[in-house]
């Protein structure tokens, strides 16, 4: 199951590190995918999602901003308050990571029978419940 997971990842970045997105890493996306497409985040509900420290979030921001695909913005009711969204670039990176996303899934489950999903389903759903039982 190790080698399955790191095989996930090594796809993965193959897979959306094209020539456009050639300057972020797998991280980078995800951090992208965290962020979203809907609304401005402030930096404490990005890293909280991410699980990782408001300062980690930081480091990847400041690439992130630097090259493109993120803007900051203060709040307007209270400046102190620092809005994330993507920028244009930032959201056909949003979109080019989803895509794949969707390919990896309709792939795998366009291969099984009806029986064979339901055990998929199943059998992941408790695998996401022990991660999730280990998070924090």
């Amino acid at each position: 199951m190790v080698r399955l997971f790191r095989d996930i990842m090594y796809i993965e970045q193959k897979a959306i590190i094209t020539p456009e997105f050639k300057d972020i890493t797998n991280n980078d996306m995800h951090v992208i995918e965290a962020i979203g497409i809907d609304k401005p985040k402030n930096m404490t509900a990005i890293a909280r999602e991410l699980s990782v420290t408001v300062g980690t979030l930081t480091i990847a921001m400041n690439s992130l901003v630097k090259k493109g695909y993120v803007e900051r913005a203060r709040g307007k009711k209270d400046r102190r308050v620092v809005y994330i969204s993507l920028s244009e670039r930032g959201r056909r990176a949003y979109e080019h990571h989803a895509r794949f996303h969707r390919a990896m899934i309709e792939g795998v489950t366009g291969e099984l029978s009806q029986g064979e999903l339901k055990t998929l389903v199943k059998a992941l759903s408790k695998l996401e419940h022990w991660f999730y039982s280990r998070k924090n």
